[in-house]
């Protein structure tokens, strides 16, 4: 066995936590802000089945004024972001500390996975 398949290995483990962070995310928090009427038409374009999820998970891990930024009403991009403000008004601190945990691990992950993948076909393991 060797190095790049131990990391993937360790990545793999990595990304199935992610997994049970996303859906128990997705469960506990935005299903809870989906039925919302204040909330549910401000999480974000979704273009997947489930992309909101990620919205309001980024929403509530990137600093408030990088997201501000992101959210004004003038910018033709704004509909793509989940309101920040909104999100932080309907959300406790074990939704924001659950938030934080899967965005940092899911970002974390991806990019592991691309430079790994990068890595590997420029040869770097052989």
């Amino acid at each position: 066995m060797n190095l790049s398949m131990v990391i993937a290995t360790i990545l793999f483990a990595v990304m199935f936590i992610v997994l049970l962070l996303y859906v128990l995310f997705g469960q506990l928090t935005v299903r809870k802000l989906r039925k919302n009427p204040l909330t549910k038409n401000e999480l974000g374009i979704e273009f997947v089945s489930g992309w909101d999820i990620l919205n309001v998970a980024q929403a509530l891990t990137v600093p408030r004024k990088l997201m501000q930024k992101f959210n004004k009403k003038q910018s033709f991009l704004s509909a793509f972001y989940a309101n920040t403000e909104l999100l932080y008004k309907h959300t406790s601190l074990l939704d924001r500390i659950l938030a934080r945990m899967l965005y940092v691990s899911f970002v974390l992950c991806g990019t592991s996975v691309i430079i790994l993948g990068i890595l590997e076909w420029n040869g770097i393991f052989d």
